[in-house]
C-alpha cells in the first residue's frame, strides 16, 4: 500500500489540506474577532443611551425579587384566596394559548401542504407561500397583538389573533419539513385510481405525519401559554394583566404577583410534563 503511494504524491494532498484547515480557522477567528467587537460597541452604545448604566445598576437587579418575596412571606396568609381570585385569570390564559395553538395549527397544516415540493398542487405558487410563512415568524407577536388592541380594544381576542398568527408561522415550516420526508408511494397510488388532491393528503399523508404533527403541536402550546401571559402586559387580558397591575402597583401588591407567579410556574410544569409524556408516547410508542 505504501509502494502504491509514495509520499511524492500525498504530500501536496497533505499540504492543501492543512492550508484550507488554517484558512478555516483563520476565517473562524476573524468572525469570532468582529462578532466580539460588535457586541461590545453595541453594549456600550446601549449603555450609553440608557438614563442609568448598567454597570451602575446591576447590583439592584434582585431588588425587586427579594421585595416580592419578603412580601408574600409577611402576607403567606393570604396566599390561598389570592390563588383562587387570580385562578379565572389562569385559565383565561390557558385558553387563549389552546385556541391560538389549534387555529394556528390549522393554518399551519394547510400553509405545509401548500409549500412542501411533490405534494403541493401549485408548484409555482410554493415560494409564495413559504415566503407568507416567514413574515409570519418574523412579526413578533407583541407588535401584532398592538395592533390588534388599537383596532378591536383589549381583551383576548387580540391576543388569541397575535399568536395564531405567528404559530401558523412557526408551525407551517415545521409540517413543511416533515412533510418532506413523507413516503410519497401512498399518494401515488390514490392518484393512480383517480383520488383528488385533498383525498391524497388526507389518506396518504396525513396517517403518516400524524404523531409528529401533534408532538409539535403541543411543543407550540406550551411556547403559547407563556406568550399569551406577556402579551396580558398590552392589555390583551389573562395572568399577564393581572401580573401588570401588581407590579405597577408596587409594594403592597406584590403578595399577589407572588401568586401570579407560582400560577403561571405550575400551569407550565404541568403542562410541560402531560405534553412531554404525549409526545415521548407518539414518538417512542407505548412500550417508551
Amino acid at each position: 500500500m505504501a509502494d502504491s503511494f509514495p509520499a511524492s504524491r500525498t504530500d501536496p494532498i497533505r499540504s492543501r489540506y492543512l492550508d484550507l484547515v488554517r484558512r478555516r480557522q483563520l476565517y473562524s477567528g476573524l468572525t469570532l474577532t468582529i462578532f466580539a467587537v460588535l457586541m461590545a460597541s453595541g453594549f456600550g452604545l446601549a449603555n450609553n443611551r440608557n438614563a442609568g448604566g448598567f454597570l451602575d445598576g446591576i447590583g439592584n437587579i434582585f431588588a425587586f425579587p427579594s421585595n416580592v418575596i419578603e412580601e408574600a412571606a409577611a402576607k403567606i396568609a393570604d396566599m390561598p384566596a389570592n390563588l383562587l381570585r387570580l385562578f379565572p385569570a389562569l385559565v383565561e390564559t390557558v385558553n387563549i394559548a389552546a385556541v391560538s395553538t389549534l387555529v394556528g395549527g390549522t393554518a399551519g397544516f394547510a400553509l405545509a401542504l401548500l409549500s412542501t415540493r411533490g405534494l403541493a398542487p401549485w408548484a409555482l405558487a410554493i415560494p409564495l407561500f413559504r415566503r407568507a410563512m416567514d413574515v409570519m415568524r418574523a412579526v413578533p407577536e407583541i407588535v401584532i397583538a398592538l395592533v390588534l388592541i388599537y383596532v378591536l380594544g383589549g381583551g383576548p381576542v387580540p391576543a388569541m389573533i397575535a399568536i395564531a398568527f405567528h404559530t401558523a408561522g412557526a408551525l407551517g415550516k415545521l409540517f413543511s419539513e416533515v412533510n418532506e420526508n413523507a413516503d410519497l408511494k401512498p399518494v401515488e397510488g390514490l392518484a393512480s385510481v383517480g383520488a383528488g388532491w385533498a383525498q391524497r393528503m388526507w389518506l396518504g399523508v396525513v396517517p403518516q405525519v400524524a404523531p409528529n404533527y401533534l408532538s409539535y403541536a403541543l411543543l407550540r402550546f406550551e411556547i403559547n401559554i407563556r406568550a399569551s401571559a406577556i402579551l396580558g402586559f398590552v392589555g390583551a387580558g389573562g395572568l399577564g394583566y393581572e401580573l401588570k397591575n401588581a407590579m405597577s402597583w408596587g409594594q403592597g401588591r406584590f403578595d399577589q404577583a407572588a401568586a401570579i407567579f407560582l400560577l403561571l410556574f405550575a400551569a407550565i410544569v404541568v403542562f410541560d410534563q402531560v405534553s412531554s409524556h404525549v409526545r415521548d408516547r407518539l414518538t417512542k410508542g407505548a412500550a417508551a
